[in-house]
């Protein structure tokens, strides 16, 4: 199994690196980082001390661990934590807001040399695995060194468990390499276990994200940065965040139809890829609105849409808002993250395709702090405030709700201390 796999990931980076890494480099001029990908810089080691490594994919799952990695500092200064990420956005994000972390890189290509010279370099105590990232040369050091996994903001997405069903017996040999399993939903729970994964293995500890950490803002914070993006005071607000290719007509489309009930609104997108920017600019559904991009705002001219082509700025975009619209949902994606808006106590709207964030967006719909929309006319209703007092008190209930899943980052903190303390016995 390993051989033939080793051989695919081989030939996979052969093409992979002159076309997608050389691709980057000469069009953004960002550093590679080959290095570190194939193990030869490697972070400093713990130097005796107990290593704790955290990965996560990118932008979302470093997000997330915000809390975890801020709560590992607190409670246990003299470890060490080391993290890393395997994209480039992911990179820049852990730089800006993993500060507690002593070591930021890039994880090593999964072939059997840069693993295995990372591990010999960090021997880390434990591995911490954010959501569903199963790499399997990566888990096979482990098993042999002798190094716990632990699985954080644990998930099971309907196209990982078809997958994973279909290979059922190489599923549960990848799988069982991990330690332990805190899982997001009863639903992750039950699909792990008819993969093969032990049901003692498993925990339902809720969501990490729910704990994200965002700044607060005062009522003050938000008139002034309001009036920074030009809104004139009394305008609505209404925050498209992480919207993907075939979202936008529909956007528009409400966003024009509710303007014809109450002109003063506003629209915010930020869509979910940034080099989609130029193809959202260009956009027929835009002609006769005016439009400014964030990068080149000039707050004295009027907009009727904002383009947010910034990274890292959406959730203090949503703090400024009225009300939020979660992309991803109108078409078969699966959806994008609701809490942060949910943070800041703003009534979220999203489309019938939520299934990558099913539980939460049933929570949520259930509780009253959000709603499914399914047409543009659904849409107008919540960028016309058709019902001022309601979308008022679905904020509320979507503040309440956040505050009610919380918990996730304390139970992540004591499997990994019960882990790491296991191993020294």
């Amino acid at each position: 199994m390993y051989i033939l796999y080793g051989l695919i990931m081989a030939l996979a980076l052969a093409l992979l690196v002159p076309v997608h890494f050389m691709g980057r480099k000469l069009r953004r001029g960002e550093p590679l980082h080959l290095k570190e990908r194939l193990g030869l810089s490697l972070p400093e080691s713990a130097g005796g001390r107990p290593f704790v490594w955290i990965h996560a994919v990118s932008v979302g799952e470093v997000l997330s661990l915000q809390s975890l990695v801020r709560t590992i500092r607190e409670k246990r200064p003299g470890w060490k934590i080391g993290f890393s990420v395997l994209t480039h956005n992911g990179y820049r994000m852990a730089r800006d807001k993993i500060k507690d972390a002593d070591v930021i890189f890039f994880i090593p290509f999964d072939l059997g040399g840069p693993v295995r010279r990372i591990f010999a370099r960090l021997r880390p105590s434990i591995l911490v695995l954010a959501e569903s990232e199963y790499w399997p040369r990566l888990l096979k050091e482990t098993e042999r060194r002798g190094c716990p996994v632990l699985v954080v903001n644990g998930r099971v997405s309907p196209r990982t468990f078809k997958r994973m069903g279909r290979l059922r017996f190489l599923s549960r040999r990848l799988l069982s390499s991990v330690s332990r399993f805190l899982v997001q939903t009863p639903l992750d729970r039950d699909r792990l276990e008819k993969i093969g994964v032990p049901s003692e293995k498993i925990e339902v500890a809720g969501n990490l994200k729910c704990e994200t950490c965002l700044p607060d803002l005062s009522p003050a914070k938000i008139a002034a940065a309001r009036s920074a993006l030009g809104i004139p005071a009394g305008d609505k607000v209404l925050v498209a965040g992480s919207v993907h290719a075939g979202e936008a007509a529909a956007l528009l489309e409400a966003f024009r139809i509710a303007r014809r009930r109450r002109p003063g609104i506003r629209l915010v997108i930020a869509p979910r890829h940034p080099e989609r920017f130029p193809e959202l600019s260009a956009d027929p559904s835009l002609q006769g609105l005016a439009i400014q991009r964030k990068t080149r705002l000039d707050p004295t001219q009027p907009w009727d849409i904002l383009l947010l082509d910034t990274i890292g700025e959406l959730a203090r975009t949503y703090a400024l808002s009225d009300a939020a619209f979660i992309g991803g949902s109108l078409i078969p994606w699966g959806g994008q993250n609701l809490l942060e808006p949910a943070f800041y106590g703003k009534p979220i709207a999203f489309g019938p395709h939520m299934h990558n964030f099913a539980a939460l967006a049933e929570t949520f719909v259930f509780g009253g702090g959000a709603q499914t929309v399914r047409t543009p006319e659904d849409l107008a209703a919540v960028f016309a405030f058709d019902d001022p007092a309601g979308m008022e008190a679905m904020g509320r209930r979507a503040r309440e709700i956040l505050i009610s899943l919380q918990g996730a980052t304390e139970r992540a903190f004591q499997a990994i201390k019960s882990l790491i303390e296991g191993r020294k016995e």
